[in-house]
């Protein structure tokens, strides 16, 4: 009578540890494909240590103008990307006169906390316009929390991806590299699209090339300068209020730069 019930808990005993062997392989599996992830190169790391102007604060890197302003982007990484990876465009963003706040997500992945722009919104309550943005799937987080969250954003600025979710287009800035064939297929809107020429997907950072990533024509600083260019036209156009001579920027630096 008593060796059936043994043999029972012996089947769940087996069954139990074969679940929790799978669990911590399924849980190694998890840790060993977000280690691998693509590291910022010197040229970002240096942009840390440049000036007082930039600082850290929990998961965050704040990068402030030299003078007063009420504007902010909030930017979200791409997928398995260091995020100091791209502080060399946002270090030329916040030259236009807006504060720019680097998420540094968990596991280097957006997904892991695409809702991260509410506590940063709720951080910083002197800024009265909101803009967020991202590269890749970063780009794809940003886009989701604006259009969960539409009445918190001024606008969404995309570098290689594309609108998802339920946004409007003419509140959106779109920049892509025009090698990047996969997102030009994807996108289905005609408002305030920028292809740079001989661009990548990669060159928004600097965390060298990428998998899958055709080799740019051009310099990853003439990408990124065409991309600041981009933003100070459509910021410039979404009919900012007046920034203590960032307008003034705004137009000089797209003079500059031919898209």
């Amino acid at each position: 009578m008593k060796t059936k019930p043994r043999s029972q808990r012996k089947k769940w005993l087996v069954a139990g540890g074969i679940l929790l062997l799978i669990l911590v392989l399924l849980t190694g599996l998890f840790f060993w494909y977000v280690s691998d992830y693509y590291r910022a190169e010197d040229v970002a790391l240096a942009v840390m240590e440049q000036d007082s102007g930039i600082t850290a604060q929990d998961n965050l890197t704040i990068l402030s103008p030299t003078y007063p302003t009420d504007t902010a982007i909030i930017f979200y990484p791409g997928a398995k990307v260091e995020a100091e990876a791209y502080l060399p465009l946002l270090d030329q963003i916040r030259q236009l006169g807006v504060t720019c706040i680097l998420v540094h997500m968990p596991f280097h992945m957006a997904i892991f906390d695409a809702d991260a722009a509410e506590d940063v919104i709720a951080q910083f309550p002197e800024m009265q316009h909101w803009y967020i943005a991202g590269h890749s799937m970063g780009g794809a987080m940003a886009s989701k929390f604006a259009s969960d969250h539409p009445d918190q954003v001024d606008g969404l600025i995309l570098m290689g991806a594309y609108i998802y979710g339920d946004y409007p287009a003419e509140k959106t800035l779109t920049i892509y590299g025009s090698l990047n064939q996969s997102v030009e297929d994807h996108i289905d809107y005609t408002e305030n699209i920028v292809e740079i020429e001989g661009g990548n997907h990669a060159q928004f950072g600097n965390y060298g090339p990428q998998k899958g990533d055709l080799p740019a024509a051009i310099s990853a600083q003439e990408q990124q300068a065409q991309t600041v260019a981009a933003i100070a036209v459509f910021l410039e156009s979404a009919d900012a209020p007046d920034r203590g001579g960032a307008r003034d920027v705004f137009q000089e630096k797209a003079r500059d730069t031919v898209l």
